[in-house]
């Protein structure tokens, strides 16, 4: 019988990577210091020893490889072995230290870690030969690479530090169910925080590191509204609990392409057990990484979105999101992990 498709759990990840399917010279799973790479059911990508800085974001096009197109877009070189800044304004590309040999019946789909898109750092995984972002394309053999660009913060990065994820998938894309996401803008706490522009410097491998106070503005409770400002950032919170089945995983989405005055999120897979009560995680929110175009906008409470899309797991994971530990498990309005008070 052969296997199911769907969403690929840790165990047939593993198994990817053991016969060759996912390659990389220093090993995979968190031999060279940081924490393993292998979610329940994803695969955390590790940055390169070099950052090159580009004049404009690019994509190679069919047939074309990524470093065919390095002498027209790229300004200059950064060495990353022992930190660099990369500043905000500017837009950086890494080659990934992992590299693809897929078979013929697995795809991949690329998405921004929930702390990376918590710090307004945009991320773009490319391949050879792709004429989109964040898609690798059944039987892709070749490396990765990630375009960077943060927007709020410059933040500080090194070799093996962790910005992005792949989830592979057997088979076509095949949608269980949505479920819409809406603003919680009720009451008269804190209800979001606006990102503080020309803050300092957020080391992305320092965990608690930085203090809140010095890069975000609580918004209170305001009668269940307030304006966004165009091209300000923002972290908000659900009004609706999201759980995810243990045989399903989940991505956000925009509900509605004509909603044009702000982009809802950047980081949006939801890993299967992500809001189980058996892993602790009950009441868990979606938080969304807000961002005002063009013009001011009101937002209101209780203001639909986004909206999540589940897919089938070809099994169900050996360990459940939170199961092992999590930054992100029964959060409700939470910015990225790294931030204290």
């Amino acid at each position: 019988m052969g296997q199911k498709n769907g969403i690929l759990p840790q165990q047939e990840i593993n198994t990817l990577i053991s016969g060759g399917g996912v390659t990389a010279k220093q090993g995979i799973g968190g031999d060279d210091g940081h924490p393993v790479q292998i979610q329940p059911a994803s695969l955390d990508l590790r940055l390169g020893h070099v950052a090159y800085r580009l004049r404009a974001s690019f994509l190679p096009g069919l047939s074309r490889r990524v470093r065919d197109d390095f002498d027209a877009v790229v300004m200059h070189k950064v060495d990353l072995n022992g930190g660099a800044v990369l500043e905000t304004g500017c837009v950086y590309l890494v080659p990934l230290q992992e590299a693809l040999a897929l078979p013929a019946d697995l795809s991949a789909a690329a998405n921004p870690k929930s702390s990376t898109g918590r710090l307004d750092v945009f991320t773009r995984v490319i391949t050879d030969g792709s004429d989109a972002f964040d898609a690798v394309p059944a039987g892709y053999q070749g490396p990765l690479y990630v375009e960077i660009a943060p927007r709020t913060f410059s933040i500080l990065v090194r070799p093996g530090d962790r910005l992005v994820q792949l989830r592979f998938r057997r088979g076509p894309l095949e949608i269980l169910n949505t479920q819409t996401v809406s603003i919680d803008l009720a009451g008269e706490g804190i209800v979001g925080y606006r990102a503080k522009r020309h803050s300092g410097l957020v080391d992305v491998a320092h965990v608690g590191g930085h203090a809140a106070r010095d890069f975000w503005e609580p918004i209170e409770g305001r009668g269940g509204s307030f304006i966004l400002d165009p091209e300000e950032f923002y972290i908000l919170a659900s009004k609706e609990s999201v759980m995810i089945p243990e045989d399903m995983a989940a991505e956000m989405a925009p509900i509605a392409p004509e909603i044009g005055e702000f982009r809802a999120h950047y980081a949006g897979f939801f890993d299967p057990g992500f809001g189980v009560a058996s892993v602790g995680g009950a009441g868990s929110r979606a938080v969304l990484e807000v961002r005002g175009r063009d013009v001011p906008f009101i937002l209101r409470d209780g203001q639909p979105v986004a909206k999540l899309v589940f897919e089938a797991m070809s099994e169900r994971p050996d360990a459940l999101y939170g199961q092992n530990g999590s930054h992100y498990q029964a959060q409700g309005l939470r910015l990225s992990k790294h931030f204290k008070d």
